[in-house]
Formats: structure tokens, sequence, C-alpha cells
């Protein structure tokens, strides 16, 4: 059975930071694409950033020079490291993970995506 954990979120002024992770039991993070997808009220849910089997990663471009993601084989673990936060990044924050090879366009597809963590809520304040 395959569980994504997601911790670290919270509430912080604008021009924070905070760090998400996502503990992963049941599945090996990296084997195939992992990712972070936000999604705010009254919104779709969006790729946020992505990481493949070779360590690859992207972003959007909303979040390019601001947010980093990393992965941890040694604990089986994803982060988000969010820095210079703004109030429009405020959305409940999802981490998850593909059983299954990507073309690298789709990596903002949550379709693509098979396991999903239950969210951790990051709201920045102004």
């Amino acid at each position: 059975q395959v569980q994504l954990v997601e911790s670290g979120g919270g509430s912080v002024q604008s021009g924070g930071s905070l760090r998400l992770a996502c503990a992963a039991s049941g599945y090996t993070l990296g084997s195939h694409y992992m990712g972070w997808f936000r999604q705010a009220p009254g919104k779709g849910r969006e790729g946020v950033a992505s990481l493949d089997l070779y360590s690859w990663s992207t972003y959007a471009d909303f979040v390019k020079g601001r947010f980093t993601i990393s992965h941890d084989s040694s604990k089986n673990t994803m982060y988000l490291q969010m820095s210079s936060l703004k109030p429009e990044d405020t959305a409940m924050y999802y981490c998850a993970a593909s059983d299954h090879v990507l073309l690298g366009a789709n990596w903002g597809n949550q379709y693509e995506y098979n396991y999903w963590g239950q969210g951790t809520q990051v709201a920045v304040s102004s």
C-alpha cells in the first residue's frame, strides 16, 4: 500500500520561507516522476515542480527562482523549499508520484500521477 504524507505547511508572512516534506512508504520515490502541486480556493490544481528519475527538476514559471524541489533517497522523502513567499502562494500543497515514465512536457498534468498525499496548507499573509 502506497502512502505519501506531507508535512511542513503553516502560516508565514510575505517574504518568508517554508520547507514542505513528503514521506513515502510502500513506494520508492525517484523511481519515476515525483512532484508538488497546489490548489488555491476556487481554482484548479496546478503543477509547482517535479523531479524525474534522473533528478532533473522542472518548475512552473511562477515559482522559478523561489522554490527548490529535492529528494533524499536515504529517507525516501521529497522536499519543497519555498522562499520569498507571496500571498498568491497560499494554497493546499500536495505531493504526487507516478508509477510510469512521463513525457517531460506532461510533468504538470495531475492525471499522470498515480499516488497523492493528503495535502498540507500554506498560508501567506501580506
